[in-house]
């Protein structure tokens, strides 16, 4: 099945405690069905202090459930699903709301 949310797509978030951020997919696990959104879901490490690293406390951004993101329409804004069709020879994802294509 092709990948509706790639890395490098503006997202919104749909529930949880960061319901309503945006941000953008930077890494995707699609056999776990998560992402990493930068500056959603963001937990705090305690490190430890070792010969290259300070320690103490980092901030990390931790995987979301890809059925809890929605991609951000190109032409709307706002949240919206993501349909396939063939442009050309070319299979190519747009945006159900408005029907811009997301990447082509």
């Amino acid at each position: 099945m092709a990948a509706k949310l790639k890395k490098g797509d503006k997202v919104i978030v749909l529930t949880g405690k960061d319901k309503g951020k945006e941000g953008e997919i930077t890494s995707v696990n699609p056999s776990a069905g998560k992402a990493v959104v930068a500056g959603v879901n963001v937990a705090v490490r305690h490190t430890k202090q070792s010969q290259t690293s300070q320690g103490g406390r980092v901030s990390v951004e931790m995987p979301i459930e890809l059925s809890n993101l929605a991609i951000i329409d190109p032409k709307e804004g706002g949240a919206t699903r993501v349909g396939f069709k063939m442009e050309g020879d070319k299979k190519v994802r747009f945006a159900k709301k408005s029907g811009a294509l997301i990447d082509g």
